[in-house]
């Protein structure tokens, strides 16, 4: 036995044991670095596909290898506009969202309260869910000017899904804790803070989880169409009118990358409101 090994189980006894003797531990571990494993080498896969397709074609119109596209996309990241242009489309597209989500989750509650209101939206969201996007970006556009399209479009395309998931979890919330609620005369407060919140919680995260996504795709197939100025949307179109391939697709690399980082931002700082309320096993597919 090592020095450092014996002076490792001298001031942490349990430590080692408890890993040698913990299989499950252990197997969660060489898990999850085989999903990290699997998932390089299929990713790496793919782009070796794809650069070999793209060098049988011969054309960067019809298909550019990644090397340009990684190339490219350092140019695009280096312009002085970048950042601009980002935040052009990310204020807009988010501020839907946050729109969507506060109004979804305040009527999800007044439609579970008044059988009236979810009679009135049961039309509008089974409309919204039916409609193609291109319909409502068309419909906005004789209605508003397209500095603000991607704001209702995704607010539109978002809506829908928070409003059901929150009123199906008002729904499932226990109707024996209910009862018991309303015969030690809980508070409206209480009520709402141990029975309908860890009964709404797994609903909200999912549909936060599906929203963060479809907001994005929504927001920019908005800006293509409407076209405002300063917009990825915008950038999309011109990059299409002069045939840029490699352009198009490193564009399609940030805001692939811009939404998987504000999706992984907001469901940490859900996790850790969920987790000061103990609730945090609701992200992993548990009931709170």
């Amino acid at each position: 036995m090592t020095p450092t090994r014996s002076l490792l189980e001298e001031r942490c006894p349990m430590t080692l044991s408890t890993i040698r003797n913990n299989p499950a531990k252990q197997k969660k571990v060489k898990t999850k670095k085989q999903k990290a494993i699997a998932a390089t080498c299929a990713v790496a896969f793919w782009l070796l596909v794809w650069h070999v397709v793209s060098l049988c074609v011969g054309s960067e119109l019809v298909l550019v290898s990644p090397v340009k596209v990684v190339q490219t996309l350092f140019t695009v990241i280096f312009d002085p506009d970048f950042l601009k242009t980002v935040w052009y489309s990310a204020a807009r597209i988010l501020g839907g969202f946050f729109t969507a989500l506060t109004l979804g989750t305040v009527l999800g509650w007044v439609a579970s309260r008044f059988w009236v209101v979810e009679t009135l939206l049961r039309p509008i969201t089974a409309a919204i869910k039916a409609t193609p996007v291109a319909s409502f970006i068309i419909l906005v556009l004789l209605w508003f000017s397209g500095k603000n399209l991607s704001v209702i479009i995704s607010m539109l395309m978002v809506f829908p899904v928070i409003y059901m998931n929150v009123l199906e979890g008002i729904r499932s919330a226990d109707e024996e804790l209910l009862e018991m609620a309303q015969v030690f005369r809980l508070s409206v407060s209480k009520k709402l803070l141990y029975i309908y919140l860890p009964a709404v919680a797994p609903f909200f995260v999912s549909a936060c989880s599906v929203s963060l996504g479809l907001c994005w795709k929504s927001g920019i197939a908005a800006e293509v169409i409407g076209t405002p100025d300063g917009s990825i949307g915008a950038v999309f179109y011109q990059a299409k009118i002069f045939l840029q391939t490699s352009e198009l697709l490193a564009w399609t690399v940030v805001v692939v990358a811009v939404s998987v980082a504000f999706e992984k931002l907001f469901m940490l700082l859900l996790r850790l409101v969920l987790k000061k309320l103990k609730m945090e096993d609701v992200l992993n597919g548990k009931r709170a």
